[in-house]
């Protein structure tokens, strides 16, 4: 392996200028060293930056959906279903950027004792999957409607009169801080049923990858994954839809406009003809719910969603238009999915010798194939259609904080933590119940500019991607599948960052999607930048999120900083057909716009052609 110098976390490098910044987030997020157990602890762990979640630093109110599944995953892998060699992920926090590490169960003894539990209490999941996961989308629906009904009172100059008339002993400034109280939990509510079913998907796909590199040695990971591929899942949803508006303009021959880029054009000069009508009628129906999608991954508030800036979906629809004019394919090739799917597993179903691995063999498989839609499927629920709608109710809160001037701006709100902002509304409510003048106008206008810097110059640094002790071998499932790091990933990546930019020939990474192609790169680190995107170029991006859907019609392959062979990115190319490289560590520096490139995606192997 090579050598991995990661620093050490107590010793990692501190950016001028931005002292005290440890205030902006939970005290428990802090490295420490007052307590020689906590420290010892903490320089032994391998933290590794999530950079699949958090491509950039962290705003203080968006860290909450870290908190959220910091809690949600642990309490199910240690608490609740008890998964066999894994417990909670640990979490830390510096200079604005999260880094994670697994913890894996320590004493092998306690392997076999967690289980039988866990067989008994996943096996009660899988073996009623579907009516459990019927009743999920009962119980997200519900909160997502609660959300979206959730008022956000306005504090008004005199109480309407039916306070009094109808005896309701409650004022304004109390159902404010009530509703704020809701609106976080709904957000600490959605993260709970976000993990009730995710880990198991998890777990089902690692016990079958398990079985398959125990029973066939030599197969690549790529190959396990193709065996459960070519499922409909309702992310593709949003896509979908815009192909069938795309489709729609064309039968209805008002594609020209479709075709003018700019929404507000669009739906004005649609209204004007009973054609134009008819698609603006289909076009409506379409935003409820599946426009709810992010235009990034949904973790940050300024990934707005396809509601919020029409503009985005409807000039990505304009690439559909475009291809069929041309008489195009614009489907995902889900049958010759599905066929070479099928096709994997009777060929090495047919190396297995014994009826026990077969009966095996085929009760594992199944479950992957049962479970597998969830783990696509829960983002569009939470990361997309909740979170964008609860972004916005945050802005309704934030509304009230710059009418009373303690902040200057709606988008400020951001720089502030969620109890801070409860503290706030409590010195908001008390001023204007006593008309004295609350402080906050004294306090956070002053703070929030500080922030703001501070979180300039995190943006400006670049984090290391691991801290602490590499233990000698990384096997802790989760951490493989979802975020592609694993000992031979640390070592490519050591490498890497001993090279220089004039002697670099390869990067390597984790094997997504299998085949070969070579072609131009582009690097596109935001969605506005996917338009870009030229044909038959390569996609190289940070990761990757469902709004990106309609470039993967352009390109012919996609590079990745982050992520596993579970990852979105991973999973779409397979669907799609095309070949991927995820979890490369740095590819978006390494690599520019316009260079030429060999990649193999089953190979995890990029080589720069010139």
């Amino acid at each position: 392996m090579a050598a991995l110098n990661f620093p050490n976390p107590h010793e990692a490098e501190r950016i001028p200028g931005t002292e005290g910044w440890e205030r902006m987030y939970p005290y428990h997020y802090q490295y420490t060293t007052d307590d020689p157990d906590r420290k010892k602890y903490e320089e032994n762990m391998f933290w590794f930056y999530d950079g699949l979640h958090y491509p950039e630093p962290m705003y203080p109110f968006d860290i909450i959906w870290d908190e959220a599944w910091f809690l949600a995953l642990s309490q199910f892998n240690t608490r609740i279903f008890i998964v066999p060699p894994a417990l909670g992920i640990d979490h830390r926090i510096h200079n604005g950027y999260i880094y994670i590490t697994p913890l894996p169960v320590a004493d092998p003894s306690d392997i076999p004792k967690r289980a039988e539990l866990f067989m008994k209490r996943a096996g009660y999941y899988y073996k009623n999957w579907d009516r459990l996961h019927d009743n999920w989308e009962v119980k997200m629906r519900n909160i997502i409607e609660r959300l979206a009904d959730l008022k956000i009172p306005e504090l008004p100059e005199i109480e309407d009169e039916s306070v009094v008339t109808e005896g309701l002993g409650v004022s304004t400034g109390y159902r404010l801080l009530k509703a704020y109280d809701e609106l976080i939990d709904l957000g600490i509510l959605a993260w709970q049923y976000h993990f009730e079913f995710l880990n198991l998907g998890y777990a089902a796909y690692v016990v079958f990858v398990d079985f398959c590199q125990k029973a066939f040695p030599d197969i690549p990971l790529q190959r396990i994954t193709q065996m459960v591929g070519g499922i409909d899942v309702i992310i593709y949803r949003p896509d979908e839809e815009l192909k069938k508006l795309a489709r729609l303009s064309i039968d209805l021959k008002v594609d020209d406009i479709a075709m003018k880029g700019s929404a507000s054009v669009i739906l004005q000069e649609m209204a004007a003809s009973e054609n134009g009508r008819k698609w603006l009628e289909a076009f409506e129906a379409a935003r409820e719910p599946w426009f709810h999608v992010s235009t990034g991954t949904g973790w940050y508030h300024h990934d707005r969603s396809w509601n919020d800036d029409l503009d985005i979906p409807l000039s990505a629809m304009g690439i559909y238009i475009e291809k069929l004019r041309k008489g195009e394919n614009i489907d995902r090739p889900t049958k010759a999915i599905i066929a070479e799917r099928d096709r994997l597993a009777t060929e090495y179903r047919a190396l297995l010798k014994t009826e026990a691995d077969l009966q095996t063999f085929d009760q594992l498989l199944g479950t992957s194939r049962t479970v597998f839609p969830y783990v696509e499927n829960h983002l569009f629920y939470v990361e997309h259609w909740f979170h964008s709608l609860f972004w916005n109710k945050v802005r309704e809160v934030s509304k009230i904080l710059v009418d009373f001037k303690f902040i200057e701006d709606i988008e400020d709100i951001w720089y502030l933590k969620r109890s801070e902002i409860k503290d706030a509304l409590w010195d908001v409510v008390t001023g204007w119940a006593t008309g004295s003048n609350s402080r906050g106008p004294l306090v956070w206008p002053k703070e929030v500019a500080w922030r703001k810097q501070v979180m300039d110059k995190f943006r400006e640094w670049t984090p290391p991607d691991a801290m602490g002790t590499v233990p000698e071998t990384i096997n802790e499932p989760f951490t493989i599948v979802l975020w592609g790091i694993t000992s031979e990933s640390m070592s490519h990546w050591a490498k890497l960052k001993s090279i220089s930019e004039g002697d670099l020939t390869k990067i390597y990474g984790f094997p997504g999607s299998p085949g070969v192609v070579e072609g131009k790169v582009r690097v596109c680190r935001t969605v506005q930048e996917v338009g870009q995107l030229q044909e038959g170029e390569i996609l190289v991006a940070p990761t990757t999120s469902p709004s990106w859907a309609p470039a993967f019609q352009k390109i012919k392959a996609a590079i990745t900083d982050v992520g596993g062979v579970m990852c979105h990115a991973a999973i779409v190319c397979r669907e799609y057909g095309l070949p991927a490289i995820v979890g490369t560590g740095s590819a978006t520096s390494r690599l520019k716009t316009g260079q030429r490139v060999r990649l193999d995606g089953s190979k995890g192997e990029i080589e720069i052609l010139g």
